[in-house]
């Protein structure tokens, strides 16, 4: 079940910036990938014990989510994760974080929320001015991975991502083990859903040049 959350909310306008990476992880220098709309942070727990090659950050637009996530974390000894609550536009447009993306090896956006009707569609989270703003900082090489059940979203996400000239289209095949954020194909809740309805997933790579 989807929970909405509008993301375009004046309650989101405020954020607690991300602590310097090298408060916030024991190994500041290991590749860092970004989790957007990481929920309860399950996916990104499993990920982060079996591929310690790699530091994570979840970010989640609902905070109780991200409460829990964090509590999770203290009785855990995940030393490569932390969470970050708040929408990822304004999370990645804010001056404190802008060093950050400085140093993203790569991005999942994993079945974000589809904003069916039309007149929700400024609510999704892939939007032109992210795209701009991640193809002017994000450094060259690094990867957006995207992935969703529904057609209609992946279409939006694919246009959106290939309007800008930063950004090509790879295959799997494209991507080598050790660029890879999950070697090990590691599946979040929502795909394990979907892969159990047995419903198509749509998913592309997009590679910083």
């Amino acid at each position: 079940m989807r929970q909405h959350v509008n993301p375009l909310s004046k309650n989101f306008f405020e954020i607690d910036p991300i602590p310097p990476l090298s408060q916030v992880f024991e190994n500041p220098k290991l590749p860092l990938h970004l989790d957007v709309g990481c929920a309860s942070g399950d996916f990104l727990f499993e990920l982060s014990l079996k591929n310690k090659n790699w530091n994570y950050i979840g970010i989640e637009i609902r905070e109780k989510l991200v409460l829990n996530a964090n509590l999770k974390m203290q009785s855990r000894e995940n030393k490569n994760l932390y969470f970050s609550f708040g929408n990822a536009n304004n999370i990645f447009d804010h001056s404190d974080n802008k060093l950050i993306i400085d140093f993203i090896n790569s991005i999942s956006f994993n079945f974000p929320d589809p904003w069916f009707k039309k007149k929700h569609h400024k609510r999704r989270v892939i939007q032109p001015k992210l795209i701009n703003l991640l193809s002017n900082s994000m450094k060259k090489g690094s990867l957006i991975f995207i992935k969703t059940d529904v057609r209609e979203l992946f279409d939006h996400m694919e246009l959106t991502i290939s309007e800008s000239i930063k950004f090509k289209k790879l295959t799997n095949q494209d991507v080598q083990p050790y660029q890879s954020f999950n070697p090990n194909k590691i599946q979040t809740n929502r795909e394990k859903y979907v892969i159990l309805k047995q419903l198509k997933i749509y998913e592309s790579i997009y590679k910083k040049i």
